[in-house]
């Protein structure tokens, strides 16, 4: 019996696409989006080629021009007007975000996830409010328990101005179970939350602090983000925002991170996210410029090689291109 070619003989034209064992579509993607409220006009982000800072009055274009390539949902990322130590703008009533969804509510079909964390609303760049000190001492951090105060009205009025996910981005200890009790409380028991459980310090997000303005002033996010060389880690992260109530699990970033892509999907039945960050993106746009690398085929690969690894749902700044290939009948 000849087996030699048996492997090959199901690659050809025609059986290929119905032995995949990985697909993508455009309704596992979610765009992200930066709403800026210091700007009357888009403004590109050069260390992200194909994005922009969006005003709020054109937040619900911008939004259309997404759903338009099949993608369904987009998370926003709001830089407001104003900064403090507290971050006080992330929960004002008139806030970027607020008023973004409002607009997005009114004028779109897309289901809107608003990210919270306290990054690009702080003074000093940090996710919530610092410890006495901390711009003297490393050893200094965010003071966990006075932010989850917070992240608890942020939440609210997130909700209350109709976002239709939320998402803490924040990694402080407990945020999903204050988010969750106070959602309840206030009659938004229908409102999910999609945890980025699984963060870690990594040096992949520098474009993302360009677009958002949410470097750290000074020090680094060590103290609360998890550190690239745990895996077991991740495991117990995961656990605990079940726990407390997620209805879906982050993992950021994607692509350096796949191993525990896996073991999360491993050890949950709740849809497991992975974020393909900036610097994931920003590197393959810059190896393709230099000729060195195909943008349309490497960015394609890079998704279902997240979605092999166990994604149920990719937040990806490639979403809107792979999707147009997608709906337009291309294999990735």
């Amino acid at each position: 019996m000849e087996i030699t070619k048996r492997p090959r003989r199901l690659r050809s034209d025609g059986v290929r696409p119905l032995v995949s064992e990985t697909s993508l579509s455009p309704s596992d993607l979610i765009a992200p989006v930066f709403v800026d409220a210091t700007v009357e006009e888009r403004v590109p982000i050069e260390s992200m080629p194909g994005h922009e800072r969006v005003p709020v009055e054109g937040i619900g274009e911008r939004v259309r021009e997404v759903t338009e390539t099949g993608v369904e949902a987009v998370m926003l990322f709001g830089i407001p007007e104003e900064k403090d130590e507290r971050g006080s703008r992330a929960w004002a009533d008139d806030g970027v975000v607020q008023r973004a969804l409002r607009r997005i509510d009114e004028e779109t079909d897309a289901y809107a996830i608003a990210d919270l964390c306290f990054c690009e609303y702080t003074s000093h760049g940090h996710c919530g409010i610092v410890e006495e000190d901390a711009a003297e001492d490393p050893r200094q951090t965010v003071d966990n328990d006075a932010t989850l105060e917070l992240i608890e009205r942020t939440a609210l009025s997130q909700a209350e101005a109709g976002a239709d996910m939320i998402a803490p981005s924040g990694m402080m200890d407990g945020m999903v179970g204050v988010i969750r009790d106070a959602l309840d409380r206030a009659d938004f028991t229908e409102v999910p939350i999609m945890s980025y459980a699984v963060k870690y310090e990594s040096a992949f997000y520098g474009p993302f602090r360009d677009a958002a303005d949410g470097a750290p002033a000074f020090g680094d996010r060590r103290h609360y983000q998890m550190d690239p060389a745990n895996r077991r880690e991740a495991i117990r992260e995961a656990k605990l925002d079940v726990e407390q109530g997620a209805d879906t699990l982050m993992v950021k970033p994607a692509l350096p991170y796949l191993d525990v892509v896996r073991d999360v999907r491993e050890h949950t039945d709740l849809p497991v996210a992975a974020y393909n960050v900036s610097g994931e993106y920003a590197m393959l746009h810059a190896a393709s410029e230099k000729g060195w690398l195909d943008l349309k085929a490497v960015a394609g690969e890079s998704l279902l090689s997240i979605k092999r690894a166990g994604a149920d749902l990719i937040l990806t700044y490639f979403a809107e291109s792979v999707a147009k290939r997608l709906s337009a009948g291309r294999q990735m």
